[in-house]
């Protein structure tokens, strides 16, 4: 089937690709030091042999196993594994919280078991507002974990939860798909400085 070229449709392509170039633009200007000093942050935790547990919702839940696999296996160069956990990808233990708790536990249960002092966590979150991170940070906290947290709009209730020593990246936009996209170059970011601080080049 061909289709005819619809202006209006083309227009909203043109209208998407420019907001998110203006939003990337927006989060070069405010957000480079923040990201650089998550990534300092984040490498000194694996040189004192500690780890990166990661999560999000959603979309957010994918950038959270994106880090992760990047991490665990490589990013742009051939290196060691390094250690971080994904808390979004095992379905049996997600959905056994979620049926004999609370979905707000998913989160909180995992950092319990597996968190230790001086462990990072990193989470995602578009709006702030997700009950299950705001009760991950407060279990992080418990178990003296440093917590990252990569959020967009207004922080929500999620960035008054956080302590002097945590670190926020907020993306400057109000809209979910602008901040997603900007959430995956600072993910694309933190890799790289990673791998450029343990390993040269």
């Amino acid at each position: 089937m061909l289709f005819k070229a619809d202006m209006n449709l083309q227009e909203r392509i043109i209208n998407n690709f420019s907001e998110s170039i203006q939003t990337k633009q927006q989060s070069l200007n405010c957000l480079v030091g923040t990201i650089e000093y998550a990534a300092q942050k984040i490498v000194e935790t694996l040189v004192n042999d500690k780890k990166i547990l990661s999560c999000g919702n959603g979309g957010s839940a994918g950038d959270a196993q994106h880090f992760s696999s990047e991490m665990l296996n490589r990013f742009e160069r051939e290196r060691p594994a390094l250690p971080a956990i994904a808390l979004t990808t095992d379905s049996l233990t997600l959905t056994s919280i979620a049926n004999d708790y609370h979905y707000n536990k998913v989160f909180a249960k995992q950092l319990y078991a597996l968190g230790q002092s001086g462990d990072v966590l990193l989470v995602y979150t578009t709006s702030g507002n997700s009950e299950s991170i705001v009760q991950a940070v407060h279990m992080a906290h418990e178990k003296e974990m440093l917590v990252i947290a990569i959020t967009g709009k207004d922080g929500g209730v999620l960035a008054s939860e956080l302590n002097e020593f945590d670190i926020e990246i907020r993306v400057p936009s109000n809209r979910t798909a602008r901040i997603q996209e900007v959430h995956l170059l600072i993910t694309h970011c933190l890799c790289d400085l990673i791998d450029h601080q343990l390993f040269g080049g």
